[in-house]
């Protein structure tokens, strides 16, 4: 059978789409073109509309130009709105989150697929092919915990992907060693709520429990291993140390701010003050001074008023961010925020997130420009002639190497590096 993935959202639905990707693969499917496919994976995102309409057109442009597709739609959109998802033209399935570890063994029938050699429950199994490269990925992103009980007030993604779940150490460690036997040199730690993780193990463990262990485990192996975004309270002094301290982590941070306006964080139902998070921020930037340090943030928030948004520009202008993930307030029926008065209009939201988004590019200009110079370890990615350093910076280098190799480099300017 010929097939194709096509995914939207966080790392989380790259992680599922490879490992849907994998069971495929192992049952004798061939990865082709959604126009070229028989069948089709789209694996879908729901934390905006917008989200929910890319995947909407993205299905109805598959029908339309690969008529004899059979699609299944997962992910969050599928499982918030199934029977609006399931209406889609050449949608015969619809699998929620909760059942989406173990699709592709539900349809084997359905779709004439062989029977996998030793089909897991989708956390550590083994016996799925997998090389770098798969579904366009050198680095390879591992899941180890899933589903959300934060009650932010703008977020639908607890109803979606459920309650705290986390892979036992065991398992977690099983698929390291899977993954780094099968070649990849770079592993990226992720999670819905990264942060909460171990929380609902027994014995009850916790993310920096898990890193010391990787630490422990990995480290003569050479891996580089990132951790993915964590919410500002979960990012502990410990982490920051250990980060700081250790070859195996790479110094790169994702650390979601949302907004600098303590008044509308408290209506974000956000457990942070903007002094707490500049603190942490600051300290990172001091104790690791070459550290990618990312972040997202929401604009035109019900009740953001121009003050608010003065108190995130000057912020951020003045932090020591590297770059911004800048997200337009988007209604998510069934949150509290849907039901919030003082709406913002549309052409203010949009100056508004153009303006963090030039803030953003200003951020990324001065950091890359800090970075001049300096050698960093970097993998190879694409066609070998780009890489990605150890803090996040993709650069440029001269043709002849291949991808997924590791190397030094001398930043030579914002884009462009040379082999040491």
């Amino acid at each position: 059978m010929k097939y194709a993935v096509v995914t939207f959202g966080c790392r989380v639905n790259q992680a599922d789409s490879l490992a849907i990707e994998e069971d495929l693969r192992a049952r004798g499917a061939v990865a082709v073109a959604p126009e070229e496919a028989e069948l089709v994976v789209v694996n879908t995102c729901s934390v905006t509309a917008t989200a929910d309409q890319g995947a909407r057109q993205t299905i109805r442009r598959v029908a339309r130009d690969n008529p004899s597709a059979r699609i299944v739609a997962t992910g969050c959109y599928a499982t918030r709105r199934p029977d609006d998802v399931g209406a889609l033209p050449n949608v015969v399935r619809v699998v929620p989150n909760d059942s989406k570890p173990k699709a592709i063994a539900l349809l084997s029938t359905d779709f004439g697929l062989t029977t996998a050699a030793r089909f897991g429950d989708g956390e550590g199994s083994c016996g799925r092919s997998i090389e770098p490269g798969v579904a366009g990925r050198t680095a390879f992103t591992l899941r180890v915990q899933t589903g959300c009980s934060e009650s932010c007030s703008y977020c639908i993604i607890p109803s979606t992907r459920g309650r705290p779940h986390s892979v036992p150490v065991d398992g977690v460690l099983a698929e390291v060693v899977r993954v780094a036997s099968a070649g990849f040199k770079e592993i990226a730690l992720t999670g819905v709520h990264l942060g909460s993780y171990g929380r609902d193990l027994q014995p009850a463990s916790s993310l920096f429990e898990l890193l010391q262990i990787i630490q422990h485990e990995m480290s003569a192996t050479g891996l580089l291993f990132r951790v993915s975004s964590l919410e500002p309270m979960d990012c502990t002094r410990d982490i920051v140390d250990l980060v700081a301290s250790s070859r195996t982590f790479a110094p790169h941070f994702h650390l979601p701010l949302q907004h600098a306006s303590n008044r509308l964080l408290t209506a974000m139902c956000r457990p942070y003050t903007i002094e707490y998070y500049a603190a942490l921020v600051d300290d990172i930037r001091r104790r690791i001074p070459h550290a990618s340090i990312g972040s997202d943030i929401i604009v035109g928030f019900p009740g953001e008023s121009e003050q608010d948004f003065d108190e995130l520009e000057e912020y951020l202008e003045g932090s020591p961010l590297t770059h911004l993930h800048v997200f337009p307030y988007s209604d998510r029926p069934g949150t509290t925020a849907a039901t919030m008065t003082g709406r913002v209009p549309g052409p203010v939201v949009r100056e508004r997130g153009r303006r963090v988004r030039e803030i953003s590019r200003c951020l990324s200009a001065r950091f890359q420009d800090a970075q001049t110079g300096a050698i960093r370890p970097a993998l190879t990615v694409d066609d070998g002639s780009m890489v990605v350093t150890d803090n996040y910076l993709k650069l440029r280098i001269g043709p002849g190497r291949a991808r997924n190799e590791f190397l030094q480099v001398r930043v030579l300017s914002p884009h462009v590096a040379v082999v040491v």
